[in-house]
């Protein structure tokens, strides 16, 4: 019987890492992950399926952490989507940012280049580096702006990455996928998309007990409202299990590439407000307030990404249409805050 194929995922606890995981393992990958030590009590979205995936723990603040994980797997694939990763929580917490996200993907780079220097490699890139594009939609050529601290350490990243491609005496396969907002159920409760399909659960079921806390340390819900920030702001919104096939799909192919992956569709933050009020028989605009402390201090968009050439060259294609994905969230919360 032939040996499987290894992959390595940091950041595997969170959404990306945990529906990624199950991606590889249902292709028959022997599957390890870099979790933090303060995600291991529940080791967040892998809790499920813990078992089938070797954990090492670790952080990106610590090149040896990745290092001896690296030397006792020795992965064929390496997927570096670890980060601190909001936007807004960004402009509080600079340097740790620019640590964890920037600096720890070079740590990724380097110890994989020592160790493992023929493994590929996958780095998470994000459509945040676009910023305030003049250019609608945004492709692979579109000059990056970044417009929130989160942005510039991923494009620090992303910089990083090609030139490491483009070595000349040593060139790793560095693939970047440049992805627009992703979401599910396993979305972090500090993100909006979540933060709404959280908050209608809640309101529809009558909770008054338990309900999560917003990126300031407030529940979500208060007083049966529920906060927002700018209604008007505007992203391109996939699910996250359609985009985690194609950094798969990135790393199959014969040399390494940029890659951006989005529908294409552009919908404000109102829209995904109304949708998922919509689905339980509610009006959003009897429950939604906007709040000045969840406006980031820096605008950024409108984000819409031309993934023509991801089609093109690897096939990919969005599966779930934007209705689709907010009832799938709505659903998943009305069942999990019952």
């Amino acid at each position: 019987m032939a040996n499987k194929k290894r992959a390595f995922i940091t950041g595997a606890s969170g959404q990306d890492g945990s529906y990624l995981a199950e991606f590889l393992l249902d292709k028959g990958y022997e599957v390890a992950g870099l979790v933090r030590r303060n995600a291991v009590l529940d080791l967040g979205n892998i809790h499920e399926f813990k078992n089938e995936v070797k954990i090492y723990y670790g952080d990106l603040h610590s090149p040896e952490s990745i290092a001896m994980a690296l030397l006792d797997f020795k992965p064929e694939e390496i997927y570096n989507l670890a980060s601190l990763s909001s936007p807004l929580g960004s402009f509080s917490d600079k340097l740790g940012t620019i640590m964890v996200t920037g600096v720890g993907a070079m740590h990724v780079f380097e110890r994989a280049k020592q160790i493992v220097p023929k493994a590929k490699i996958y780095q998470a890139s994000t459509s945040e580096m676009f910023g305030a594009p003049k250019q609608v939609p945004q492709n692979e050529d579109t000059p990056f702006n970044p417009a929130n601290p989160y942005a510039a350490a991923k494009e620090f990243a992303h910089r990083m990455a090609v030139i490491a491609r483009n070595d000349q005496t040593q060139p790793q396969f560095i693939s970047c996928g440049i992805l627009f907002n992703h979401e599910s159920p396993r979305r972090g409760v500090n993100f909006v998309t979540r933060k709404i399909s959280v908050a209608v659960a809640c309101i529809k079921n009558k909770r008054k007990e338990g309900i999560p806390l917003n990126e300031i340390g407030e529940p979500i819900v208060q007083n049966g409202k529920l906060k927002l920030g700018d209604l008007s702001a505007k992203r391109d919104w996939g699910y996250a299990p359609d985009y985690v096939a194609m950094m798969w799909m990135m790393l199959q192919a014969d040399k390494p590439d940029d890659f951006v992956v989005a529908t294409g569709e552009v919908h404000t933050v109102e829209e995904f407000a109304r949708e998922a009020f919509a689905v339980v028989g509610l009006d959003f605009k009897d429950f939604v307030e906007t709040d000045p402390r969840f406006v980031p201090p820096v605008q950024t968009g409108p984000l819409c990404g031309d993934a023509s050439k991801a089609k093109r060259v690897l096939g990919w294609e969005p599966k779930t249409k934007f209705k689709d994905l907010v009832k799938i969230m709505v659903h998943a919360d009305l069942a999990r805050f019952s």
